[in-house]
């Protein structure tokens, strides 16, 4: 007899059009579990639910977790493609391939809508016009570049989208490393060229910008402009040393990236090098934890995913394996890039040769992370075992507070999870009910907040830690106590070494005991609980600091006769800061929009009379 789930399934597979589209497969509790795209959805989503054996791993574990599915039509199977990279991003199911966000590595951003354009470090890639280089592989490496770029080549420092005005040129200009757009009178055209080397020299361009340099000095010194000619013979000597220490990977000059993949046991590691003009400009592994996908669809997801945000797609793409849909990916690459786009699969020569580079490298990057992640599992096996805690800390959740005299008190969460930081369940909490000097009432109103019921959404630690001793640690046992959440997980307190008492290190304080746990010679336990309790500490002194500063542009400026919210808003804006408002003329207050003349004299008078006193 078929049970319920199996009637409506056949009832929807029945319904299914033989169209493109995407489905998603759900459990039981309704859990997108994987996404996946068909040319014909009715012959495939059909597929795994017949009684015929499935060779792969993932198709087989999928039809013992699928309980229910959508699917969404679309016109094309290129339509589909899209779909399916943008679905697997939002919703990351369990047996997809989901490439991690790349928020957290750097990139430069270069608007050339800026009439005068500066390089900034960030860490979003947006479809604003702008360039971008990168990802770098880290914030040191991207530095690095960054320095040596305002080093060699007269383009601005500064940060402003628009040079700000400027009496006179900062020191960078005197000391010969910018033109000074932001004092003198610079022609755009010829910003322009620094522009373009800048450009040049991050897209690898290297023997394309040597040239260039060399043609700009041999002119100056043809019209005997020796001191030009001076400064293009010490940029092309630079860029010459950065030339010598890149590796030349291909006598083809060619633009192509190159993904080496490496396995074991269902964890997996894409290594991809990042070849511009012949030069290996960058490599960076992608580390895939519990992966039930073969090479084919690893690569495929890997393709989709990367390259639809991505700043450059190269010409040419060499793989282990051919991908799901090669023709379909070459086409959606290639409408990407605006030029043709080959996926290769090389088996000889220089190519392959490349290739196996990669998967060498790959191996490698793949054994530090097991390596490092075996480590961390032994952390916490050993942190459970000096602790005497009921579960391994999988989930740690470390509270601090911070408030000055009783003024602008908060709180704040940080969380980390297998050992590491998640930045994105960071808590902030502003006091609202207890008494600001009453560190006691505040822990309690901040516990009570964050575990006053069960959060579906959000969930609870394997171990919390309160920043403080014995009395700080009494209240969150009474807070959870009365939270009914006591049992629920364990709980520590960690308070500095008093160095008057002749201490030498700090002290963590469990439930029921008297005395602090004595560590022996496992520092490095302490050291890591330290490192939880300083990131704590970090973040709620930063969200203090960020309350003081917007109580003082409150105090000092709606004081002020005529200086409502609203005026306040648009100074800030406008301004960028008090500091700002603070120097700035009578003429400049007056062009704020929405400032009348009275309200600026008011505020420029008091603003003066201020300084005074406190100059005085």
């Amino acid at each position: 007899m078929e049970d319920e789930c199996q009637v409506r399934l056949r009832e929807k597979l029945s319904r299914l059009p033989s169209r493109p589209g995407v489905y998603l497969m759900k459990d039981g509790k309704g859990r997108i579990i994987y996404v996946g795209k068909a040319l014909d959805l009715k012959k495939r989503v059909s597929s795994y639910f017949r009684k015929t054996g499935h060779k792969d791993l993932k198709t087989a574990i999928l039809i013992e977790k699928i309980e229910d599915f959508d699917t969404i039509l679309t016109t094309t199977e290129k339509e589909g493609l899209i779909l399916e990279s943008n679905l697997i991003k939002k919703h990351r199911p369990r047996y997809n391939v989901v490439l991690r966000d790349d928020k957290r590595y750097p990139s430069l951003r270069l608007d050339r809508n800026s009439p005068y354009p500066n390089l900034t470090i960030v860490r979003k890639i947006k479809k604003d016009g702008a360039l971008y280089f990168g990802p770098f592989a880290s914030a040191h490496s991207v530095r690095e570049t960054l320095k040596f770029i305002h080093r060699t080549f007269k383009i601005r420092k500064c940060r402003d989208r628009v040079p700000k005005r400027r009496a006179r040129p900062c020191l960078n200009y005197q000391m010969g490393l910018c033109l000074g757009p932001c004092s003198l009178p610079v022609d755009p055209a010829l910003y322009a060229t620094v522009v373009d080397e800048v450009i040049m020299f991050l897209k690898g361009r290297m023997p394309e910008l040597i040239k260039s340099i060399r043609e700009k000095m041999e002119a100056a010194a043809a019209r005997q402009d020796f001191e030009a000619a001076a400064a293009h013979r010490d940029r092309l000597f630079a860029v010459q040393q950065t030339l010598e220490k890149q590796v030349v990977t291909s006598t083809d000059f060619q633009d192509r990236d190159v993904l080496g993949i490496a396995r074991k046991g269902r964890a997996a590691l894409i290594m991809g090098f990042f070849i511009r003009g012949g030069l290996l400009l960058g490599d960076r592994p992608f580390y895939f934890k519990d992966s039930v996908a073969n090479d084919a669809e690893l690569v495929s997801s890997f393709l989709k995913q990367y390259y639809q945000n991505a700043p450059f797609v190269p010409k040419e793409i060499l793989l282990p394996a051919a991908p799901e849909d090669q023709r379909l990916l070459e086409e959606w690459l290639s409408e990407l890039k605006g030029e043709k786009v080959k996926i290769i699969l090389p088996k000889r020569g220089e190519k392959a040769m490349l290739l196996h580079m990669a998967e060498e490298n790959a191996g490698k990057s793949l054994e530090e992370h097991l390596s490092a992640a075996m480590a961390e599992e032994t952390v916490l096996e050993r942190l459970q075992k000096r602790l005497g805690l009921s579960r391994r800390p999988e989930r740690i959740e470390c509270f601090d507070l911070s408030n000055i005299a009783g003024t602008e008190s908060v709180g704040g969460m940080v969380v980390f999870e297998r050992g590491k930081p998640v930045p994105q369940a960071y808590r902030k909490y502003r006091i609202k009910t207890a008494p600001g000097a009453d560190d006691y009432a505040m822990l309690r109103e901040v516990l009570m907040r964050r575990y006053k019921k069960a959060d579906t959404e959000t969930p609870l630690p394997d171990l919390l830690m309160v920043d403080g001793g014995r009395g700080q640690l009494s209240v969150a046992i009474a807070t959870l106590r009365q939270s009914g959440l006591y049992e629920s997980f364990d709980l520590i307190g960690i308070a500095k070494k008093d160095r008057k008492q002749g201490e030498t290190e700090d002290k963590v304080y469990r439930p029921g005991r008297k005395n602090p746990i004595n560590f022996k010679k496992d520092t490095d336990l302490l050291l890591f609980l330290q490192r939880i309790r300083d990131e704590a500490h970090r973040h709620v002194i930063t969200y203090h600091r960020k309350r003081r500063l917007i109580s003082s542009r409150r105090s000092v400026l709606e004081e002020i006769p005529g200086i409502g919210s609203r005026r306040k808003q648009r100074l800030l804006k406008h301004f960028g800061s008090l500091k700002r408002i603070k120097a700035a003329s009578f003429e400049e207050l007056c062009a704020v929009p929405g400032m009348t003349r009275q309200a600026a004299q008011n505020l420029f008078e008091t603003l003066k009379c201020n300084e005074h006193n406190e100059q005085g």
